[in-house]
């Protein structure tokens, strides 16, 4: 009998999609409405650190290059006081597969659906993990489906987007478009069961675990190079799989002094889910609008349990502007001869401002670059702005209005970046997962919830009322 394919009927067989498609029962992992075991759920991979390098240097990931801003350094101290000015380092990750640190998760993912036999594999994205899961499907002789967020209800989409859905085509996926709305998951596990396909999610165990060894290569190779471990890392976060996998990585190397910076655009009071505001933001990545809800939320994503849990790891939460993202991009090919795209540089313009608060022996290392291309680059990015009534100019970024206007800076003594709450996503992680639970939390769940926000109980019940 043919099975009901309305948006509830499917909406209610998720889990039953997601275990046929991943190869896993989340409903093992569960310990209580609110708790479930976060380490065994990594372990389900049954893959080492060594074993994910292996099957990345395979195909064309991993073991890429630190590379030392010398120049954005040089520029960064003149605006520190005397003898500050962290030396700045980028992990160059364009030099994946497919251009950027999404390869490392896809490798993983890709690999393990086809050691349990499946046919293809498919994605939810409309960022580089699209054109990450398309390279490795093709690499290792799988198909492959990207379901993109694309357009609005006019049929028009962002450069970048579009962009991005010429990479997964080029790289022979199929690329189901679909204007911005609840539709997306809904298709996506609709054709997951359809299909019969491997779910290669963003926020599965094996894409996080695929990310690991670059926070493992940083801290090996700034050993190598420099002597010792880096002082803070730089992360660009939007699901937050960068900043977990990175910080496990760093942590499997014994890097226990390491800060861990996410980093996002602030697009407060922009909707990632209005039709209105969908083409009003300039960036379509590493911004707040999938950076807070999913360090806050992380099970809302298109699996049972997230990986990717930021709140975990991040030891601070910065926040910049797009103009300054922007005048970035152009500082790094002006300064540094390395023309690269946008998501990398959020993290890139946040460290510019953060190595000013560092002494001059500091080592600040930021955790990728990735792959730019025709919608990549400002001007068109600049130019749909100006179409869509955005104000483009230079001044001071502290004047940027998300949806209003893009101010460049006029001097780079103006990038600074800002801290975000870090106490109150906590807060607001704890309050959300209990008020989802409908129960009252148990001694157990206390600390589970103490882990999730890297806090501990005393924290987790003043957060309650408790």
């Amino acid at each position: 009998m043919a099975l009901a394919k309305d948006y509830a009927s499917v909406m209610g067989r998720n889990n039953e999609i997601m275990k046929g498609a991943l190869g896993l029962d989340y409903a093992e992992f569960e310990t209580s409405p609110i708790s479930f075991d976060y380490d065994a759920l990594m372990k389900s991979t049954g893959y080492t650190l060594e074993e994910i390098e292996r099957i990345q240097g395979l195909h064309g990931v991993g073991n890429t290059p630190l590379l030392e801003l010398r120049n954005i350094t040089k520029l960064a101290r003149k605006y520190a006081k005397p003898g500050y000015g962290a030396r700045i380092f980028v992990k160059d990750e364009a030099c994946n597969a497919s251009g950027s640190f999404k390869d490392r998760r896809a490798a993983c993912a890709v690999a393990h659906a086809k050691k349990l036999g499946y046919k293809g594999v498919m994605a939810a994205t409309s960022g580089n993990y699209g054109a990450a899961v398309a390279s490795q499907a093709a690499m290792q002789g799988l198909n492959c489906i990207i379901v993109q967020e694309c357009y609005d209800s006019h049929g028009v989409g962002q450069p970048e987007i579009v962009e991005k859905a010429r990479k997964c085509e080029a790289l022979g996926a199929e690329v189901i478009q679909l204007t911005v709305g609840p539709e997306l998951f809904y298709t996506f596990l609709s054709v997951l069961e359809d299909t019969g396909y491997f779910n290669a999610s963003l926020y599965s165990p094996f894409g996080i675990a695929g990310v690991e060894t670059l926070g493992y290569e940083i801290a090996m190779q700034c050993r190598e190079k420099l002597g010792k471990d880096p002082d803070m890392v730089v992360c660009t976060n939007a699901g937050g799989g960068m900043v977990t996998g990175t910080a496990r990585g760093l942590m499997k190397a014994g890097c226990t002094n390491t800060q861990v910076v996410a980093a996002s655009i602030d697009l407060t009071g922009l909707s990632m889910a209005s039709d209105v505001d969908f083409n009003k933001k300039s960036c379509t990545t590493g911004h707040t609008g999938f950076g807070v809800p999913y360090a806050t939320d992380p099970d809302h994503s298109d699996v049972p349990r997230s990986a990717a849990r930021p709140l975990r790891y991040m030891d601070r939460y910065t926040t910049t502007t797009q103009g300054e993202v922007m005048y970035m991009t152009e500082m790094l090919a002006n300064l540094e001869g390395i023309e690269r795209g946008p998501a990398g540089n959020t993290a890139l313009a946040c460290a510019f401002s953060l190595a000013q608060e560092l002494p001059e022996d500091a080592i600040l290392v930021v955790s990728e670059t990735e792959y730019t291309g025709a919608g990549k680059h400002i001007q068109p990015q600049l130019a749909f702005a100006k179409e869509n009534g955005i104000d483009v100019r230079f001044g001071d970024p502290s004047e940027d209005k998300p949806g209003t206007n893009v101010i460049l800076p006029s001097n780079p003594g103006l990038i600074k970046c800002k801290d975000a709450d870090l106490k109150h996503f906590k807060e607001s992680l704890i309050k959300k997962s209990v008020k989802k639970a409908g129960v009252e939390p148990t001694a157990a769940d206390l600390e589970f919830l103490a882990e999730e926000v890297k806090e501990d109980v005393a924290f987790v019940k003043a957060a309650l009322g408790l």
